[in-house]
């Protein structure tokens, strides 16, 4: 299926104190004609909480996901950010992350927990993006959560692990990563 995204700007700016919004509209392998908002300028206005270490730029560049993740959507986000991503469209091929494992469950296993919202039905790492990019939804908050979440796999991290060492308990790096927690410097 050929993949289409649209960015619309319907609003004019007349008055300082009104939000731009751009309309998005997604076409690809899993959904279609889905649209949202834009309502914040990229990378800017997060939640006070919430505090990524990476980009989604930064994590497509390092390697993620076995590089599977997101090729059938590229027009959806800025052309910058596959400019030197790790990708591989026909299978996840977990020599593509930084730490050469594989350290994702199938989508599937998220399904069945519960964890998959209909906006972003690949997960957390298409809510951080889109986030990323500016749309604010209900979901942001449960989001959010998770994400703070993964505080104790960065503590197993170091309480076994002495500071940068790579090699030490990559698996749980690698997830940490997925997670824009820059397990490099842990």
């Amino acid at each position: 299926m050929l993949e289409q995204c649209n960015i619309e700007n319907p609003f004019k700016l007349t008055n300082p104190n009104i939000i731009m919004k751009k309309k998005v509209i997604v076409n690809d392998k899993m959904q279609n004609n889905y649209f949202y908002y834009l309502t914040e300028k990229p990378g800017k206005n997060f939640d006070p909480e919430f505090k990524p270490e990476l980009t989604p730029k930064e994590m497509l560049e390092l390697g993620v996901f076995g590089g599977k993740y997101m090729t059938d959507c590229k027009n959806e986000f800025p052309k910058d950010w596959f400019a030197k991503a790790k990708l591989c469209s026909e299978k996840h091929d977990e020599k593509l992350n930084l730490f050469k494992v594989n350290a994702s469950k199938p989508l599937s296993y998220w399904i069945e927990k519960g964890w998959i919202n209909k906006e972003d039905p690949r997960g957390w790492f298409q809510w951080y993006c889109r986030y990323y990019m500016g749309r604010r939804i209900e979901d942001d908050s449960r989001q959010i959560k998770r994400w703070k979440a993964i505080i104790r796999h960065i503590a197993q991290l170091k309480k076994n692990c002495n500071k940068k060492d790579l090699t030490c308990r990559i698996k749980q790096r690698q997830a940490v990563l997925h997670w824009a927690y820059d397990s490099r410097k842990i």
